[in-house]
């Protein structure tokens, strides 16, 4: 009798999604194989790591060799890398779809083609034309990249007309190499997002809403099901099919919304596995994580709906005392093997239950054990809501 062969997933990046990639492929008998330039990169402590540079073809070329489909772990690998290994091994999601994704103005662009409103934006190549896109836009604006910028990072917010030379001296170098993009500041009155997954088959499926609070733009807590949304959920499923079939799209990604005036308007789309589906590994009948390695691996997909209610942590910079959320009901540590840093992302904790009220109580009780009462004070307020 011949030894089954199991199929092996190409990983590009080696951060913590790539990790929990690896862990969600394992019991479907998957293997996993993952690249990263750092030899440190967390998701080699849980999976086989070749340490090498996106420019690196020698190593690219035996990566691409030892696996059978490859996706990614951040949106920011080079495009001319994912395209040279779409020409070697099937590559989900496709690279036209990472290139959108990587560039503001082509995301935005693509966004109110498929009927997804978004904030007024302008490009910004000179100072010149910053002046002109404040002229058109008005304050408050936030100056960003074009390219590589997440959680934050390449923003300005300009909340006055003479914030624009320590905009410019912020971001101004960035315009030759990235371009910049002036969008308008939204006063919204919620940030959602939905987390969609499309089969090799066409095959559509979007998780439960969720709702997200952000500090310094990085995600600090989400809440799913969102409470309160009426309607919103059909609009953002369709939103999220219309792309997805645009790009023909394959694999798990997130789009990122504001509501203003009950609608809602695009903010950003991430084509991957995303922070704010983190709860779906303990929170949803099939996680983010399992769904994308079946999408890519051409399995039939997973149900998507909600057990119960789920409120994430996002542990950022360090991890606190994990003591408080190992002795609660239902409440799930996740610790991502990573050195503490101001700013970086190094682990999350989700509570579920079956009600309101008791998700409240589990989360309040968690907070107020760690210190996190501020942290979990906004969703405390929407479970609170009538």
């Amino acid at each position: 009798m011949s030894e089954r062969r199991q199929p092996v997933l190409g990983i590009l990046g080696g951060g913590q999604l790539a990790r929990m990639l690896a862990l969600a492929a394992a019991p479907l008998g998957v293997n996993t194989l993952v690249v990263d330039s750092a030899a440190d990169a967390c998701a080699g402590q849980v999976a086989p790591l070749v340490v090498a540079d996106w420019a690196d073809y020698a190593a690219l070329e035996a990566f691409a060799a030892r696996v059978d489909v490859v996706t990614f772990d951040f949106e920011n690998v080079p495009a001319a890398t994912a395209h040279w290994l779409a020409e070697r091994v099937a590559v989900f999601p496709a690279p036209q779809a990472l290139a959108v994704a990587q560039d503001r103005l082509a995301e935005k662009t693509l966004f109110r083609e498929c009927g997804l409103s978004t904030p007024d934006f302008r490009t910004v190549d000179t100072r010149e034309e910053l002046e002109q896109a404040l002229a058109a836009i008005g304050v408050p604006a936030i100056l960003k990249t074009r390219r590589l910028g997440y959680d934050g990072k390449g923003q300005f917010r300009l909340m006055q007309l003479a914030d624009a030379e320590a905009a410019w001296a912020a971001l101004g170098a960035q315009a030759c190499r990235h371009g910049l993009i002036l969008e308008a500041f939204v006063p919204f009155e919620r940030e959602l997002s939905v987390i969609a997954v499309r089969g090799r088959d066409g095959e559509f499926h979007t998780w439960p809403l969720t709702r997200n609070w952000h500090v310094d733009g990085v995600l600090a807590m989400s809440l799913a099901p969102a409470p309160d949304i009426g309607q919103l959920q059909q609009r953002a499923t369709a939103l999220a099919r219309t792309l997805a079939e645009r790009l023909d799209y394959i694999g798990v990604f997130a789009l990122e919304l504001f509501v203003k005036d009950g609608e809602l308007l695009g903010n950003e789309m991430a084509p991957r596995v995303h922070n704010s589906g983190h709860w779906t590994i303990e929170g949803a009948h099939t996680s983010q994580f399992e769904n994308h390695v079946r999408a890519v691996l051409g399995l039939p997909l997973g149900e998507t709906g909600a057990r119960g209610l789920s409120a994430m942590f996002n542990w950022i910079g360090g991890l606190p005392a994990a003591a408080p959320v190992l002795r609660a009901v239902d409440a799930h540590w996740h610790d991502y093997g990573k050195q503490s840093r101001p700013g970086r992302k190094v682990g999350h904790a989700t509570i579920c239950a079956p009600d309101a009220g008791q998700l409240a109580a589990r989360l309040g009780g968690i907070a107020a054990a760690l210190g996190r009462a501020a942290q979990a004070a906004p969703v405390l307020q929407a479970l609170d809501r009538p």
